[in-house]
Protein backbone atom coordinates (compact mmCIF):
# COMPACT_ATOMS: atom_id res chain seq x y z
CA UNK A 1 0.00 0.00 0.00
CA UNK A 2 1.11 3.31 -0.84
CA UNK A 3 1.00 6.39 1.39
CA UNK A 4 2.47 10.37 0.85
CA UNK A 5 2.84 11.69 3.78
CA UNK A 6 2.71 15.25 3.47
CA UNK A 7 4.12 17.32 6.48
CA UNK A 8 6.43 19.96 6.91
CA UNK A 9 7.99 19.01 10.13
CA UNK A 10 10.51 16.94 8.82
CA UNK A 11 11.54 14.97 12.02
CA UNK A 12 7.73 14.19 11.63
CA UNK A 13 8.01 13.13 8.73
CA UNK A 14 10.43 10.78 9.13
CA UNK A 15 9.15 9.25 12.28
CA UNK A 16 6.09 8.81 10.51
CA UNK A 17 7.72 6.80 7.26
CA UNK A 18 10.21 4.54 9.50
CA UNK A 19 7.10 3.86 11.27
CA UNK A 20 4.83 2.85 9.10
CA UNK A 21 7.41 1.36 6.68
CA UNK A 22 7.55 -1.16 9.76
CA UNK A 23 3.82 -2.28 8.85
CA UNK A 24 5.02 -2.63 5.15
CA UNK A 25 3.76 0.55 3.65
CA UNK A 26 5.70 2.37 1.08
CA UNK A 27 5.67 5.97 1.81
CA UNK A 28 6.64 8.98 -0.41
CA UNK A 29 7.53 12.53 1.38
CA UNK A 30 6.57 16.16 0.66
CA UNK A 31 7.39 18.74 2.61
CA UNK A 32 6.21 21.59 1.23
CA UNK A 33 2.49 22.64 -0.92
CA UNK A 34 4.60 23.05 -4.20
CA UNK A 35 6.11 19.29 -4.02
CA UNK A 36 2.52 18.15 -2.66
CA UNK A 37 0.41 19.63 -5.52
CA UNK A 38 3.31 18.00 -8.08
CA UNK A 39 2.81 14.56 -6.34
CA UNK A 40 -0.71 14.20 -5.97
CA UNK A 41 -0.93 15.34 -9.86
CA UNK A 42 1.57 12.99 -11.25
CA UNK A 43 0.97 9.73 -9.03
CA UNK A 44 -1.46 8.09 -6.99
CA UNK A 45 -1.51 7.06 -3.45
CA UNK A 46 -3.98 4.76 -1.45
CA UNK A 47 -3.94 7.16 1.46
CA UNK A 48 -2.50 10.62 2.06
CA UNK A 49 -1.60 12.36 5.55
CA UNK A 50 -2.06 16.00 4.82
CA UNK A 51 -0.81 18.28 7.78
CA UNK A 52 -2.35 21.63 7.25
CA UNK A 53 -0.09 24.30 8.19
CA UNK A 54 2.72 23.93 5.06
CA UNK A 55 4.97 26.58 3.76
CA UNK A 56 3.91 28.06 0.45
CA UNK A 57 0.28 27.38 1.20
CA UNK A 58 -2.55 25.68 3.39
CA UNK A 59 -3.17 22.37 2.93
CA UNK A 60 -7.26 22.67 2.87
CA UNK A 61 -6.51 23.86 -1.14
CA UNK A 62 -4.28 20.54 -1.41
CA UNK A 63 -7.98 19.13 -0.32
CA UNK A 64 -10.00 20.60 -1.99
CA UNK A 65 -7.81 20.26 -5.34
CA UNK A 66 -7.65 16.43 -4.72
CA UNK A 67 -11.41 15.84 -4.62
CA UNK A 68 -11.76 18.42 -7.86
CA UNK A 69 -9.50 16.00 -9.58
CA UNK A 70 -11.54 13.09 -8.34
CA UNK A 71 -8.20 11.31 -6.52
CA UNK A 72 -9.82 8.47 -5.23
CA UNK A 73 -7.23 8.31 -2.09
CA UNK A 74 -7.97 7.74 1.71
CA UNK A 75 -7.18 11.16 3.05
CA UNK A 76 -6.53 11.82 7.38
CA UNK A 77 -5.54 15.28 8.12
CA UNK A 78 -2.73 15.21 10.58
CA UNK A 79 -2.77 18.62 12.01
CA UNK A 80 -1.85 20.82 15.06
CA UNK A 81 -4.81 22.58 14.50
CA UNK A 82 -7.35 20.66 16.74
CA UNK A 83 -10.90 23.18 17.03
CA UNK A 84 -13.99 21.78 16.71
CA UNK A 85 -14.13 24.09 13.34
CA UNK A 86 -11.07 22.70 12.04
CA UNK A 87 -12.43 19.38 11.82
CA UNK A 88 -15.83 20.19 10.90
CA UNK A 89 -14.47 22.06 8.13
CA UNK A 90 -11.81 19.47 6.84
CA UNK A 91 -14.56 16.32 6.73
CA UNK A 92 -16.60 18.45 5.03
CA UNK A 93 -14.51 19.46 2.05
CA UNK A 94 -13.59 15.77 2.04
CA UNK A 95 -11.09 14.45 4.65
CA UNK A 96 -12.00 10.90 6.04
CA UNK A 97 -10.73 11.20 8.86
CA UNK A 98 -8.58 13.97 11.08
CA UNK A 99 -5.99 13.11 13.72
CA UNK A 100 -5.20 15.90 15.61
CA UNK A 101 -1.35 16.96 16.95
CA UNK A 102 0.29 15.01 18.91
CA UNK A 103 -0.88 11.93 18.09
CA UNK A 104 0.16 7.89 18.87
CA UNK A 105 1.78 6.39 15.70
CA UNK A 106 0.44 3.47 16.68
CA UNK A 107 -3.11 5.28 16.95
CA UNK A 108 -2.27 7.10 12.97
CA UNK A 109 -1.11 2.84 11.40
CA UNK A 110 -4.31 1.79 12.52
CA UNK A 111 -6.37 4.67 11.15
CA UNK A 112 -4.69 3.98 7.53
CA UNK A 113 -5.18 0.50 8.12
CA UNK A 114 -9.39 1.14 8.71
CA UNK A 115 -9.55 3.77 6.05
CA UNK A 116 -8.04 1.50 3.69
CA UNK A 117 -10.13 -1.48 4.01
CA UNK A 118 -12.95 0.35 4.23
CA UNK A 119 -12.26 1.94 0.87
CA UNK A 120 -10.75 -0.90 -0.61
CA UNK A 121 -12.31 -4.44 0.93
CA UNK A 122 -15.65 -3.22 1.98
CA UNK A 123 -15.29 -3.22 5.82
CA UNK A 124 -13.40 -7.15 5.66
CA UNK A 125 -10.23 -8.34 7.80
CA UNK A 126 -10.74 -11.57 5.50
CA UNK A 127 -11.04 -10.78 1.73
CA UNK A 128 -11.93 -13.97 -0.54
CA UNK A 129 -11.23 -13.59 -4.37
CA UNK A 130 -10.82 -16.08 -7.20
CA UNK A 131 -10.23 -18.97 -4.78
CA UNK A 132 -7.46 -17.53 -2.80
CA UNK A 133 -7.74 -16.06 1.14
CA UNK A 134 -6.05 -13.03 1.92
CA UNK A 135 -6.47 -12.35 6.22
CA UNK A 136 -5.65 -8.75 5.96
CA UNK A 137 -4.11 -7.88 9.55
CA UNK A 138 -1.93 -11.34 9.75
CA UNK A 139 -0.85 -10.25 5.66
CA UNK A 140 -1.32 -14.00 5.13
CA UNK A 141 -2.64 -15.88 2.07
CA UNK A 142 -3.83 -19.18 1.65
CA UNK A 143 -5.01 -21.63 -1.18
CA UNK A 144 -7.78 -24.23 -0.04
CA UNK A 145 -6.26 -23.93 3.50
CA UNK A 146 -2.52 -24.55 2.74
CA UNK A 147 -0.42 -21.11 3.47
CA UNK A 148 1.11 -19.64 0.44
CA UNK A 149 4.21 -17.95 1.49
CA UNK A 150 4.89 -14.76 -0.49
CA UNK A 151 7.35 -11.55 -0.62
CA UNK A 152 6.15 -8.36 0.35
CA UNK A 153 6.21 -7.11 -2.96
CA UNK A 154 4.42 -10.11 -3.79
CA UNK A 155 1.77 -9.61 -1.30
CA UNK A 156 1.59 -5.81 -2.53
CA UNK A 157 1.12 -6.68 -6.10
CA UNK A 158 -1.91 -9.29 -5.50
CA UNK A 159 -3.76 -6.96 -3.29
CA UNK A 160 -3.27 -4.03 -6.09
CA UNK A 161 -4.52 -6.19 -8.99
CA UNK A 162 -7.19 -7.28 -6.43
CA UNK A 163 -8.37 -4.38 -6.22
CA UNK A 164 -8.27 -3.19 -9.59
CA UNK A 165 -9.75 -6.49 -10.90
CA UNK A 166 -12.83 -4.41 -12.74
CA UNK A 167 -9.47 -3.14 -15.54
CA UNK A 168 -6.20 -4.13 -16.82
CA UNK A 169 -3.32 -2.72 -15.00
CA UNK A 170 -0.44 -1.67 -17.04
CA UNK A 171 3.27 -2.39 -16.10
CA UNK A 172 3.89 0.64 -15.62
CA UNK A 173 0.88 1.31 -12.96
CA UNK A 174 2.01 -1.85 -11.23
CA UNK A 175 6.02 -0.46 -10.71
CA UNK A 176 4.86 3.32 -9.59
CA UNK A 177 2.51 1.08 -6.94
CA UNK A 178 5.79 -1.05 -5.95
CA UNK A 179 8.23 0.92 -6.44
CA UNK A 180 6.78 4.52 -5.57
CA UNK A 181 8.19 7.70 -7.89
CA UNK A 182 11.52 5.95 -7.55
CA UNK A 183 9.53 4.20 -10.85
CA UNK A 184 10.21 7.16 -12.79
CA UNK A 185 14.53 6.90 -13.02
CA UNK A 186 14.09 3.28 -13.48
CA UNK A 187 15.80 2.47 -17.04
CA UNK A 188 12.58 -0.63 -17.43
CA UNK A 189 10.21 -1.62 -14.90
CA UNK A 190 11.01 -5.69 -16.30
CA UNK A 191 10.66 -6.42 -12.62
CA UNK A 192 7.33 -6.54 -12.78
CA UNK A 193 7.39 -9.52 -15.26
CA UNK A 194 9.21 -11.36 -12.56
CA UNK A 195 6.84 -10.29 -9.65
CA UNK A 196 3.70 -11.78 -11.94
CA UNK A 197 5.65 -14.89 -13.19
CA UNK A 198 6.52 -15.86 -9.35
CA UNK A 199 3.32 -15.11 -8.22
CA UNK A 200 1.36 -17.21 -10.93
CA UNK A 201 4.00 -19.86 -10.29
CA UNK A 202 2.86 -20.16 -6.39
CA UNK A 203 -0.52 -19.93 -6.98
CA UNK A 204 -0.13 -23.16 -9.45
CA UNK A 205 2.10 -25.07 -7.16
CA UNK A 206 -0.76 -24.55 -4.76
CA UNK A 207 -3.51 -25.25 -7.34
CA UNK A 208 -4.68 -22.37 -8.52
CA UNK A 209 -4.14 -21.27 -11.68
CA UNK A 210 -5.51 -18.46 -14.35
CA UNK A 211 -6.28 -15.96 -11.96
CA UNK A 212 -3.79 -13.54 -13.68
CA UNK A 213 -4.63 -12.84 -17.16
CA UNK A 214 -1.93 -11.26 -19.70
CA UNK A 215 -3.02 -8.60 -21.58
CA UNK A 216 -0.20 -8.66 -24.36
CA UNK A 217 0.98 -5.41 -25.32
CA UNK A 218 -1.55 -3.50 -22.36
CA UNK A 219 -0.62 -5.55 -18.62
CA UNK A 220 -2.35 -7.61 -16.69
CA UNK A 221 -5.71 -8.43 -14.89
CA UNK A 222 -7.27 -10.54 -11.57
CA UNK A 223 -9.48 -12.80 -13.04
CA UNK A 224 -12.28 -13.24 -9.98
CA UNK A 225 -13.69 -16.67 -10.79
CA UNK A 226 -11.11 -19.22 -11.71
CA UNK A 227 -11.49 -20.97 -15.53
Amino acid sequence: MKILVIEDEKELSKNIVKFLSNDSYLCEQAYNFGTAMEKITLYNYDCILLDLNLPGGDGIQILEEIKARKINSGIIIISARGSLNDKIEGLKIGADDYLSKPFSLSELSIRIYVLIRRQQFSHNNILNSGGIEIDLLSKSVKVKEEIVNLTKSEYDLLLFLINNKSRVVSKDAIAEHLSGDMADMLDNHNFVYAHIKNLKAKFAEAGSTNIIKTIYGTGYQWVEQER
